[in-house]
């Protein structure tokens, strides 16, 4: 046939024929159905019968006279009535029999391959210039779904054909020099995969907000797959460690549950293809990709990323639509294309950095999902309606309960933008990247909350969760040449709690992390004392109860929510850093601190002084404790043995005694954590000058030391770190001090294990950090705002 190419006969070479979005799919038929890349079959008609169907209706010259007539693409006005004029030519005009008779035969194969009288197909645009590197064109056509019988499809095929002049495609071509009559248009016929009935969503071969290279992004919602990209839900999100995937690892990293309140639906209807329901209560609680789809999709995706890389002969991300058929249960591809953002970026030589500089604490107003790693100010524009866009100024943020492509051409004006709805991957975070643009999305009730003309901030650099604060704060912006900073030969690491802020952090000068602290991802993400979880018959407040079930949906099993989530926390800046060592501490949360923990007052005693009471390795084997200790061993196994991250090390904090020492080291081998096993190294936290001055005894349980220097001050000086009134005493520097660091260093050093620092120390005193290099410590750990500044100074010196 003249005008249609089946998927398999098509190639990455047919882009001028087929355009970016068929050749790709029509790549992987050929070359990867093979691998185990499922692709639902289907025809491309030609750009050749696009041009067919304008010379057919004597179009062309209509078409150039209207389009010379746009002088200025900020006239939007202007710029609407002559799309609307195009679009109605087209819309008007005749399918050439010849096109007709062919298209006609071609669906009546595919439906006669899928034993269909009238299948049900996804008609889709591709432009013959779109997923070009430097430009997407993502969302600037259009696609058709559930449609079914010829005159549908015809119809459908006449829609895509005018899709090619929508308001946002004419600008964003003009805007990136593409000439009208140079761009063709051809059009994908799929088969529907029955993902109204399963879930669908979007995958990328990286992560979108840092550009890391070695993770596998999901987001899934229920039913058809428009709902995440227009912003209607909030998906799950999953992530996958390609590295440890690789090896035969289930290296699920990651999993967030979503709203997914509605999902998009074949109609029942003769009046619309699709329709939006309610999602019920049950199914939005559920994930909607089971462990074991996650990691079959994770690699899928990283063949079809292999695959493209060794065709292009360098790194080629890839951006993946997918579908699950909710009556076959199998996963489909159903759309492959290059990530045009961060494949573009030379990151590994720069590093920017971005902190908020106020001078008082700054008010939150709303919180999202950060996109972007920027701060920005600027007045806020509430938009609730499109139709009201020409209100934004230059330097404007925008807050509107979602965008689609119709809202592209004013966000290009705006400093920043704030939706209501939608997670990573919806329409908003997708062009805000392109952009280059922060957003926050998915913050509730942003437009009622935040009012229109007020000034605003937005701070996207702390990690997933987006800030918006009331008023402009000052901040700073700072661009490093990584390649012009020191290498030292004491090994540089650095200290993390949030990791959510990992793989950011993961692109500083550093051999990994000298100290990731647990009680952050306890605090901040399980929320609840592990022993509530328990011992739940102990909790005597409803309320409480309450919460704990409001955090735990999802798990029958309340043990299970607290080893999943820390193990995800604990893997996700273990990825980050892989292979290099990620030293993990066991929980130090004070009595005080765990009492703050939901349920924690049912099962915490007061205590006068908790910087010296019930903490660190005596709750380990103690029998109030010891259960909850139990979890995180399981959490920490996980890790290491389920997700392969082996790098991970396990130190234990405050030990006062030789014999405390060897019932941690118990409790540890009965949990399955036995040192040497799976390359298992145990640390010490060297913070007690009980450590200090039996480091050699120390040394026969633990494979190396790390200096506390906050805990090591306090107890040699006899300085209470909280206490305001002898903040004066509390230094670091002072001799005493000193001279123990430098007796750990060479004891560790005289029974041949490794010692390094992770206190706080050389993050707020370079000094020190010199003084312990010149004594020969192994490594130093900083504060990751600190490790700039500090290989600054040193390269001065």
């Amino acid at each position: 046939m003249k005008y249609i190419k089946p998927f398999n006969e098509i190639q990455l070479t047919d882009v001028a024929s087929v355009g970016g979005k068929n050749a790709s799919l029509g790549q992987m038929v050929r070359d990867l159905s093979a691998q185990g890349v499922v692709v639902p079959d289907g025809f491309a008609i030609t750009a050749d019968a696009y041009w067919h169907f304008l010379n057919h209706n004597n179009l062309v010259e209509q078409l150039q006279e209207l389009m010379s007539q746009i002088k200025d693409n900020t006239d939007l006005k202007h710029l609407e009535l002559i799309g609307k004029h195009v679009r109605l030519l087209i819309g008007h005009a005749h399918m050439p029999v010849d096109l007709a008779d062919e298209i006609q035969r071609a669906y009546k194969n595919l439906s006669a391959h899928y034993m269909q009288s009238n299948s049900d197909v996804a008609v889709r645009s591709s432009a013959t210039a779109e997923d070009l590197p430097n430009a997407s064109f993502a969302g600037q056509q259009e696609t058709y779904l559930n449609i079914k019988g010829i005159a549908e499809l015809l119809e459908s095929c006449k829609k895509c054909f005018a899709s090619l002049f929508t308001d946002r495609a004419i600008v964003y071509r003009q805007e990136k020099g593409f000439d009208h009559f140079k761009v063709g248009l051809s059009i994908g016929v799929q088969k529907m995969v029955r993902s109204d009935k399963g879930c669908s969503g979007v995958a990328f071969s990286l992560d979108t907000e840092t550009g890391f290279k070695d993770v596998v992004l999901i987001n899934g919602s229920y039913g058809l797959g428009e709902t995440i990209v227009q912003g209607l839900v909030t998906p799950d999100e999953f992530v996958v460690h390609k590295p440890t995937l690789g090896k035969g690892f289930a290296s699920i990293i990651k999993k967030q549950l979503g709203n997914k309140d509605v999902k998009l639906i074949y109609a029942r209807s003769e009046t619309a293809p699709t329709q939006t329901v309610d999602v019920t209560k049950k199914d939005r609680q559920e994930f909607c990709l089971t462990d074991y789809e996650i990691l079959q999709l994770a690699r899928m995706v990283v063949t079809i990323e292999k695959h493209y890389t060794e065709l292009k002969g360098h790194w080629s991300p890839m951006d993946i639509e997918w579908a699950k058929d909710g009556i076959d249960g199998k996963l489909y591809i159903t759309q492959s294309r290059p990530e045009t953002i961060h494949s573009q970026e030379d990151t590994a030589q720069s590093y920017e950095l971005y902190s908020l500089q106020p001078t008082s604490a700054p008010t939150v107003i709303i919180t999202g999902q950060s996109i972007g790693q920027k701060i920005v100010s600027g007045i806020a524009r509430v938009i609730k309606n499109v139709k009201d866009i020409a209100s934004v100024q230059p330097g404007d943020i925008i807050i509107t309960t979602m965008t689609d492509p119709d809202w592209v051409q004013v966000m290009k004006q705006a400093a920043g933008i704030i939706t209501e709805r939608g997670g990573r991957t919806c329409h908003a975070a997708i062009v805000s990247r392109e952009l280059g643009i922060p957003a926050i999305v998915g913050a509730l009730n942003a437009t009622t909350i935040i009012a229109d003309g007020a000034p605003v901030t937005i701070d996207c650099s702390q990690g997933k969760t987006g800030f918006i604060y009331k008023d402009e704060i000052p901040f700073t912006t700072q661009t490093v040449q990584l390649n012009e900073l020191p290498h030292l030969k004491t090994k540089l690491m650095v200290n993390i709690a949030n990791p959510d802020t990992a793989f950011t952090v993961s692109k500083l000068p550093v051999q990994g992390v000298g100290l990731a602290r647990m009680e952050f991802i306890i605090n901040n993400t399980i929320k609840i004392h592990p022993l509530a979880l328990l011992e739940p018959d102990k909790i005597e407040t409803s309320a409480v109860r309450k919460k704990i079930e409001m955090l735990t949906a999802g798990y029958q099993d309340k043990r299970e929510f607290f080893i999943d989530t820390l193990a995800q926390g604990i893997a996700t800046i273990a990825a980050a850093f892989y292979p290099h060592p990620v030293v993990v501490r066991t929980s130090d949360f004070k009595t005080n601190e765990y009492r703050d923990l939901i349920g924690g007052d049912f099962f915490e005693p007061e205590e006068e002084n908790p910087m010296l009471g019930f903490r660190g390795a005596f709750r380990y084997y103690n029998d109030r404790y010891k259960k909850a200790f139990a979890l995180e061993c399981a959490a920490l196994k996980k890790v290491r043995e389920v997700m392969g991250l082996v790098n991970v090390r396990i130190m234990i904090p405050f030990v006062r005694t030789i014999t405390e020492a060897q019932k941690v080291i118990k409790e540890l081998s009965d949990h399955g954590l036995v040192r040497g096993e799976y390359e298992l190294q145990l640390v010490m936290m060297c913070e007690l000058p009980s450590n200090v001055i039996l480091i050699k005894e120390f040394g026969k349980y633990f494979d190396g030391f790390s200096l506390g220097s906050n805990d090591l001050t306090q107890l040699t000086l006899g300085v209470d770190r909280d206490s305001e009134l002898l903040a004066g005493h509390f230094d670091e520097r002072d001799p005493a001090v000193l001279a123990l660091m430098d007796m750990a260093i060479q004891g560790a050093h005289e029974t041949g294990k490794y010692i390094g620092i992770c206190g706080q120390a050389p993050s707020d005193y370079p000094e020190i950090a010199q003084h312990l290099m010149d004594q020969g410590i192994d490594s130093i750990s900083l504060n990751p705002d600190s490790v700039i500044p500090f290989l600054m100074k040193i390269s001065q010196e």
